[in-house]
């Protein structure tokens, strides 16, 4: 079945029929496009949104990013970033594959059509020219025929009448032929008028017509076919990003996964740790004895530790230490908090706070070392081919390199000695802190315990100064005590192995030496004090620098 076959009278519908499928191609190009627009202005937004969200470098949220919660939370801004980018490929897509291709081709289709229906406008012109030169024709041979059948009608008339002359019969007698003659050229005419046109309406109505509509017809199942192609590529074109789709949403899901409550309070300790000890109690202050005794400091406060909270944040020692202050309109002299200055060896940071600060010096200061070492090797090793082949390079343009990369290995080393011993020694404080707290303790203890019985012995002289007579020095206690630790507890089983990067003097108490290269049996694990227990194959132990180890933990 074919249009030129069963609708070859039918040239009206195949007219608007052909002219709604253009519009209907023109219709959904303008959907595709607004929806583009759609996609475009919800990608724009989303990214709006992320940005708008997304903390600003140095400020507080930033700093909070070791969080998990908050670290996932960014996890899912840059998500949504990326989700924004595939709705902008989908836009991009369908602008490229669907739009200007279909309206591309809508030109074309629109221009074949003009054609065709062209085409069968001069057919039938030519059609309507050749039914009006038969018209014509015809019209001649009737009136033709009719002045004949006249003209011989007049001459059997004259003929028979007597009153006509012999002349005038002949007259009329060659008129009437004459007329009949005429006639009979007309009637030729006009049947060579009626068979041409027949030809042409024949080859009208079952060549022309046909063949010209057969063209429309297949040009309109070519646009349904386009159309259908602009349908599925509707889908297509979303479908081949949602892989990508699907992953920015499981990083969604993993960012929600990835979260760990535990670890966020295990942050949070460990970033605020001061590793100070809790003020201590107050002292009675006597006046009935005219005694003017300062109040009591907290038990870090004893033998040049390092500040508590009170120095640190100037209050005044004389009042207890609150950690809910009110806040106040009024700014009083004792309401005003002096912010410590700041030193390079981190004094002014609280013990667990400095000790952390100056081991990740000490592991920057490792790895500038280590970069500046293996330039060294690597300018060694170019002298020496430069030496073998002096054509490649003078040897002694690389002296001002080497030389260079020399003093800065050796200001590092000297760097990196400076930060061992003041983390030696917070090391040594943070341990001095913890005992010293209790043997105050035990010294108040005592002298409650003292009192209670009358005994006579006074921990405190009357001047309100600690007494040394009966009372331990706190540093060899302090000695004393961590050198117990390894006598006075059984062999543990090692836990793991470790190799020494760095040479390690071990010069302070408690700590063992280390040879480069050397392998260690791993003990006890960092604690995040920066320090590592190992034990040698003779059974000495100590503590070791754990950014100067490569260490192996069995499983």
């Amino acid at each position: 079945m074919d249009w030129g076959t069963d609708l070859w009278d039918q040239y009206d519908i195949i007219d608007k029929h052909t002219q709604s499928g253009l519009e209907l191609v023109e219709k959904y190009v303008k959907f595709v496009k607004e929806r583009t627009e759609i996609e475009q202005n919800y990608a724009k937004q989303l990214r709006n949104l992320t940005k708008k969200y997304n903390p600003k470098r140095g400020c507080r949220e930033e700093q909070e990013c070791r969080f998990s919660n908050h670290q996932s939370f960014l996890d899912i801004l840059n998500e949504m970033n990326d989700y924004a980018g595939q709705r902008e490929l989908i836009a991009e897509n369908m602008m490229m594959n669907i739009c200007i291709e279909l309206t591309k081709y809508l030109q074309e289709l629109k221009m074949e059509r003009k054609t065709h229906l062209s085409e069968a406008k001069k057919a039938q012109q030519s059609l309507e020219s050749t039914y009006k030169q038969l018209d014509s024709s015809k019209k001649r041979f009737e009136r033709e025929w009719r002045e004949a059948d006249k003209a011989a009608q007049y001459a059997e008339k004259t003929d028979q009448d007597i009153n006509a002359t012999k002349a005038d019969v002949e007259k009329a007698k060659q008129q009437a032929n004459m007329r009949t003659h005429i006639a009979e050229e007309c009637k030729n005419d006009y049947a060579a008028q009626l068979q041409k046109y027949n030809q042409e309406q024949s080859r009208f109505y079952f060549s022309d017509v046909p063949l010209i509509f057969n063209k429309l017809q297949d040009m309109d199942e070519r646009r349904v076919r386009k159309l259908a192609q602009g349908y599925v590529l509707f889908s297509d074109t979303e479908r081949h990003v949602m892989p990508i789709i699907g992953k920015c949403l499981e990083g969604v899901t993993k960012a929600g996964t990835n979260v760990n409550e535990r670890n966020d309070s295990i942050a949070l300790i460990e970033q605020y740790k001061s590793g100070f000890e809790r003020p201590g109690d107050l002292d009675f202050e006597d006046y009935s004895q005219g005694i003017n005794r300062a109040s009591s400091d907290s038990s870090l406060g004893t033998l040049g530790t390092p500040k508590g909270p009170l120095e640190l944040l100037g209050k005044n020692r004389s009042k207890p230490f609150w950690l809910f202050s009110k806040k106040s309109k009024r700014l009083t002299p004792e309401r005003i908090i002096v912010m410590p200055t700041v030193t390079e060896d981190f004094g002014h940071l609280p013990p667990e706070q400095r000790r952390k600060r100056l081991q990740q010096k000490l592991d920057d200061i490792g790895k500038e070392l280590q970069k500046e070492a293996d330039q060294s090797e690597a300018l060694g090793k170019m002298k020496d081919v430069y030496e073998k082949n002096p054509q490649m390079g003078d040897p002694a343009s690389l002296s001002p390199q080497i030389n260079q990369t020399a003093q800065n290995m050796e200001r590092l080393r000297g760097e990196l000695n400076k930060y061992e011993s003041w983390l030696t020694e917070a090391g040594r404080r943070g341990d001095s802190m913890l005992r010293r707290g209790t043997l105050r303790e035990d010294a108040l203890s005592y002298t409650s315990h003292s009192n209670n019985n009358g005994s006579t012995h006074e921990p405190y002289s009357p001047d309100g100064t600690h007494s040394e007579e009966g009372t331990l020095d706190p540093s060899q206690a302090i000695y004393a005590e961590f050198d117990d630790d390894f006598e006075e507890e059984e062999l543990v089983a090692p836990i793991g192995q470790c190799t020494a990067m760095y040479n390690f003097p071990g010069a302070s108490e408690g700590t063992i030496t280390m040879q480069e290269g050397e392998v260690l049996s791993v003990v006890e694990e960092d604690k995040g004090d920066g320090w590592t227990r190992v034990r040698r194959a003779n059974g000495n132990e100590g503590y070791i620098p754990t950014s100067y180890v490569s260490i192996s933990i069995s499983k």
